[in-house]
């Protein structure tokens, strides 16, 4: 375990080696979304002992440093597609947190009218294509909408993340040599959290470093420390000039942890205690907190009145999925696609 938390933590620095010229506004807003997504995934995991919420379940805890880069990284007219520990990068997206309970709850105030659920958030509005329940299927999708807006000369472009466990589906070599040949806008994603479900990425690929999968295909590729949401924005930045400048593909590895298990039926067993301890001096909230005050970017009381207002807003969300009604039966009909002259139908 000791050779593993090694290798998992070699690339990850304390946040706050040196001061950065971002504004205070963007430091706010930083903080503020880390906070957002990791009080929601908190009171997600109380509604689900509740059993208010059902079924599979895959908080993002440890991971909001992610959500946060993104939201300034890219523009809010770019596309992002990503798999099922979703609901912190939904929120990030502006999903607001009264639909996404809502939809956790199974209710028709949810973003895709409770039909969806955990794993299947989707948002035509703020560009969220999912959400999607099946390891890797978004990367193919992805890559597809990155097509689209290319074709259209759009100047945007689709962020398209994975975890690593994704990383070995081989849609992605499909996808990737895709991309690559016709210059698509596309940022792959790889969130390293270091575990597929319950297994290390050191017991399941030879290459240990997942951004080297993109030099097989000449893909500039890069390693990124996703405890920190200062470095992710500015991998994102460069990544998405490269797209916009018609460049093609970048990839990222953006190497992260979660603090809770795969699923919320998952007990982690196969960590150490002492190895989630050592992340948790990594926490992304407590390291910019920390930097903020240090750097005397803003008060302390100005910090406290942020989690006031979001956990607020949580508990406003929470009122909004209980009162909401669930889908009325003859829902299950709507917003299904229909081809009204499909050929192979027969009376």
């Amino acid at each position: 375990m000791a050779d593993t938390l090694t290798k998992n933590t070699k690339t990850l620095k304390p946040v706050g080696a040196k001061k950065t010229t971002y504004d205070k506004k963007t430091w706010l807003l930083w903080y503020e979304t880390m906070v957002r997504v990791r009080k929601f995934e908190e009171r997600t995991l109380m509604m689900y002992s509740q059993q208010k919420i059902r079924g599979f379940c895959h908080v993002y805890i440890g991971q909001e440093a992610i959500a946060a880069g993104l939201v300034t990284g890219i523009k809010k007219e770019d596309a992002l597609v990503t798999g099922y520990r979703q609901h912190g990068l939904a929120l990030s997206r502006g999903l607001s947190s009264s639909s996404c309970m809502a939809e956790l709850f199974g209710k028709a105030g949810g973003c895709v009218k409770g039909k969806g659920g955990s794993m299947h958030f989707f948002s035509r509005e703020h560009r969220f294509f999912g959400g999607n329940g099946i390891v890797g299927a978004q990367i193919p999708i992805g890559t597809g909408i990155a097509f689209a807006e290319k074709y259209r000369d759009s100047g945007l472009l689709c962020v398209t993340m994975f975890g690593d466990g994704a990383a070995r589906q081989g849609a992605l070599y499909e996808a990737f040599n895709m991309a690559m040949t016709w210059k698509l806008p596309v940022i792959y994603i790889v969130e390293n959290n270091g575990y597929a479900m319950g297994t290390s990425v050191e017991r399941t690929s030879n290459v240990n470093e997942l951004y080297k999968i993109g030099s097989a295909f000449d893909m500039p590729s890069e390693q990124v420390n996703g405890m920190d949401p200062v470095s992710v924005h500015e991998a994102l930045i460069k990544a998405a000039n490269h797209c916009r400048n018609g460049n093609g593909p970048y990839f990222l590895e953006i190497k992260t942890y979660r603090y809770r298990g795969h699923s919320v039926s998952d007990p982690g067993n196969y960590r150490s205690k002492e190895e989630v301890e050592h992340y948790k001096t990594l926490d992304p909230i407590i390291l910019t907190e920390r930097r903020i005050l240090e750097e005397k970017i803003a008060s302390q009381v100005e910090l406290d009145k942020i989690q006031e207002s979001i956990q607020l807003e949580i508990d406003e969300a929470i009122k909004f999925a209980d009162e909401s009604p669930f889908p009325a039966p003859e829902a299950l009909y709507d917003d299904n696609y229909v081809q009204t002259d499909y050929p192979f139908l027969r009376d």
